[in-house]
């Protein structure tokens, strides 16, 4: 009984560690509808990502690498994909969607940047790249 109790206790402290990358990091999904897909992947600390995608067949993905970095993506509608990329420290981004068929790439490479976003009618695409530090930048648009 010994030698179970020591190969449960080490089996549970192995999956413990193994895990704990996963955890430093906070990740929320919320889909309802039907045919939405959403991924990502965080290296490094602190890192936050949210998602939350309502109607049918949207797509939303977001990668993180460095520490304090926040992803938040919305969508709403029908047919929309969003991809955020951040590489570096305490970059924010956003998004938003609303109508149906949106398109949104948000990529940020270093550090303190902001970008921002929202598209409400439909067909909307926006291609957001910011690279060095401290740089902000939004986009809002109401395509037909």
């Amino acid at each position: 009984m010994t030698r179970k109790a020591l190969i449960g206790t080490v089996a549970a402290l192995v999956i413990g560690i193994a895990s704990a990358p996963a955890m430093a990091g906070g990740i929320r999904i919320e889909q309802f509808g039907y045919g939405h897909s959403a991924g990502g992947n965080q290296v490094g600390f602190n890192n936050l990502i949210g998602m939350y995608q309502s109607g049918h067949k949207n797509n939303a993905i977001s990668h993180q690498f460095g520490g304090n970095n926040t992803a938040a993506t919305g969508q709403e509608g029908s047919h929309h994909a969003s991809s955020t990329w951040q590489n570096g420290y305490g970059n924010a981004a956003g998004v938003g969607q609303f109508g149906t068929s949106h398109t949104s790439i948000l990529t940020q490479d270093g550090n303190g940047n902001i970008a921002a976003g929202v598209q409400v009618g439909s067909g909307c695409s926006a291609n957001v790249s910011q690279n060095g530090s401290g740089n902000v930048a939004a986009f809002v648009q109401t395509c037909p």
